[in-house]
């Protein structure tokens, strides 16, 4: 990210951008942005207000969905909000977005460090966006032992800021994926035999 940050400026920069140019169709208020990419409201705020004079985005109200509470009840309802989405009249998009795509901010190491906070490791196999393979079923495989799953969440969000898109994944306790293995699972195998590299494999797969 450091190379990054250098040609655009800050973090938050890169992380907005890359929100927006692999998620063309969708529209994001500041504070969608902020969690998303991991970053200030004011962050998120200042960096949109930079992206919108220059035309890589435009403004548009849409209809976003908000919870609160009320009487110890979640409630729920659709709001008008003021976001913006990706002007695709925008003239620099495929040459950014090749760009951005060519640069992988993350090596194997700084996978492997973020996802073992949340689990001893027996096997990580990386496919679909890790490796430019947008038929595989997830991108990421997680097997372990002592698997806290709402922090593995926070990691994958974490990595998800970084990359710009959303990944999909499928964890497993160790037992519990050697027992669908045994019983070859229909996903466990989709994922085995769709192209992906093995970063960690004390399983001998």
């Amino acid at each position: 990210m450091d190379i990054l940050e250098r040609l655009f400026g800050s973090a938050a920069k890169v992380k907005i951008i890359k929100l927006y140019l692999f998620n063309p169709e969708v529209a994001f208020d500041v504070a969608e942005v902020a969690k998303r990419a991991k970053v200030s409201f004011g962050s998120a705020r200042r960096e949109i207000s930079n992206l919108e004079k220059i035309d890589f985005i435009k403004p548009r109200i849409f209809s976003k969905e908000i919870t609160r509470q009320k009487n110890r009840k979640i409630e729920s309802s659709k709001k008008r909000v003021n976001g913006w989405t990706l002007n695709p009249k925008f003239s620099h998009i495929e040459a950014i977005k090749s760009f951005l795509s060519s640069i992988n901010p993350f090596e194997h190491r700084d996978i492997i460090n973020k996802i073992s906070r949340a689990v001893k490791v027996q096997l990580l196999i990386i496919s679909g966006i890790f490796i430019k393979n947008p038929d595989s079923r997830v991108d990421l495989l997680v097997v372990g032992d002592d698997l806290k799953q709402n922090q593995l969440d926070n990691v994958i969000k974490i990595i998800e800021s970084e990359i710009g898109k959303e990944i999909r994944y499928a964890s497993f306790e160790t037992s519990e994926f050697k027992y669908r293995y045994a019983m070859f699972d229909k996903l466990i195998f989709d994922i085995l035999d769709s192209p992906n590299k093995k970063i960690i494999n004390k399983l001998n797969l």
